[in-house]
């Protein structure tokens, strides 16, 4: 019995679907016996007789191997086997290996890495989809093909992360190319910030006072009436009151004109106990014209100490105590009478001129002295109606603006230049 192998017969082991085996044979090879032919995989065998293509003689295939019955023929016989599938489940596995490797050596982005690993590996994958048939194959072949698999799987994970990895290195390169810095390029200088004068005043006003003995006490600054007015000796239709005029959202409600309402709100709280010992620094508002010297808004900071047996004196050591520490230690005060309806005695209180020393200047009006605030003995009538008794009590108050003190300390001759928000002016005390 004649045996015509696949691999001696055929196109080799990478034949696809549709390729031809031909085998010529002699003359009456065919008659005398049946042929055998292994063939791996199912086919169909056409046996066509040259001078009569009309024969043809379907082969059966069991287990691979197809055997074939005898044909009459002519003088030669052409033997064509037309293979509809060859490809084994080993063959579609090393094909695939094969077809993945190659598609990922011509890629670049990890985008596309992410795709090819959805296309292979996947749930839907290419190899998924192969696997699947091997509930087909023996109890013998399952192992072998399942191993097959595995290295197949494997080869292509391991050519992925390759990729992937190159492809990473590859972006992160080309984002640091273009986003270099050029490092011999002299640096952009920070420009920081800094506090603003008022604020670095009103700070060491604080802590003046704080060091003998005052807290710091803060209110509304949209007030009633009956705080900034009336509790300050101030009743309706009262003419101290023009000095005060304010800018009112109704009758009642207006913005406070001085911060002597947190004094009486400071007062109502203690209850009638003391000491009272509290300043009251916060921005106020006047219905003044603006100029070199007055602003319809500024800040201020008042005091307020009521206890037993305070004198005017008390008052006087408190204030050149303050003024040493803020002008200097050769700084000198003096009280001048005045009036203030919230207080009795009044007195304006100057500073000896930091600038000359006393012996007069430009900056004094050539006095020797600038006026700084104005202060006095609180009212018996202010005492009684923030609740504590005028015979028993007394107490002292001042009242300061901070911008003019900052004016003073620093040699500034326009109270403007602290709302203009110019940089060029504030960028001054970044050293103060």
């Amino acid at each position: 019995m004649e045996t015509s192998t696949w691999s001696e017969r055929s196109q080799g082991e990478n034949a696809v679907t549709g390729s031809i085996l031909e085998t010529v044979f002699p003359p009456n090879s065919l008659l005398s016996r049946p042929l055998n032919v292994k063939v791996r995989g199912s086919g169909i065998i056409s046996v066509i007789n040259e001078q009569d293509e009309s024969g043809f003689c379907p082969f059966s295939n069991k287990g691979g191997t197809a055997t074939s019955r005898p044909l009459p023929g002519g003088r030669f016989f052409y033997f064509l086997m037309r293979l509809k599938e060859v490809y084994t489940v080993r063959e579609r596995l090393e094909a695939l290996k094969a077809e993945a490797l190659e598609e990922l050596e011509q890629i670049g982005q990890t985008a596309q890495v992410q795709e090819l690993r959805v296309k292979y590996l996947g749930k839907k994958g290419l190899l998924t989809e192969i696997l699947r048939g091997m509930g087909k194959l023996s109890a013998e072949e399952r192992p072998v093909i399942g191993q097959l698999g595995n290295e197949v799987r494997s080869a292509i994970e391991s050519k992925l992360e390759e990729k992937k990895e190159a492809a990473e290195r590859a972006e992160i390169e080309a984002k640091l190319a273009s986003e270099s810095i050029d490092v011999t390029l002299p640096g952009r200088m920070v420009h920081v910030g800094n506090r603003h004068p008022l604020t670095l005043v009103t700070e060491q006003i604080e802590d003046i006072f704080l060091g003998m003995g005052f807290t710091v006490a803060e209110g509304p600054e949209i007030e009633t009436d009956y705080y900034n007015f009336e509790t300050l000796n101030l009743p309706k239709n009262h003419p101290a009151r023009d000095m005060q005029d304010s800018f009112y959202i109704t009758e009642e409600i207006l913005l406070r004109t001085h911060t002597s309402p947190v004094q009486v709100r400071t007062m109502e709280k203690m209850k009638g106990k003391v000491p009272v010992k509290v300043i009251c620094p916060g921005r106020v508002y006047r219905r003044d014209n603006d100029d070199a010297t007055h602003s319809h808004v500024f800040n201020q900071v008042e005091g307020l100490m009521v206890g037993e047996n305070v004198r005017m004196s008390d008052l006087k050591g408190v204030l050149l105590n303050f003024a040493r520490q803020m002008f200097g230690e050769g700084t000198e005060i003096r009280l001048r009478p005045s009036f203030f309806p919230f207080t009795e005695p009044s007195a304006e209180v100057d500073v000896s001129c930091s600038m000359c020393g006393g012996k007069g200047c430009r900056v004094c009006k050539h006095t020797g002295w600038l006026e700084i605030l104005g202060s006095g003995m609180v009212h018996p009538r202010v005492l009684e109606m923030a609740g504590y008794d005028p015979e028993k009590y007394t107490g002292f108050a001042f009242g300061m603006g901070i911008d003019r003190i900052a004016m003073l300390k620093y040699g500034i001759d326009d109270i403007r230049h602290f709302y203009t928000n110019d940089v060029r002016f504030l960028k001054q005390f970044n050293r103060v």
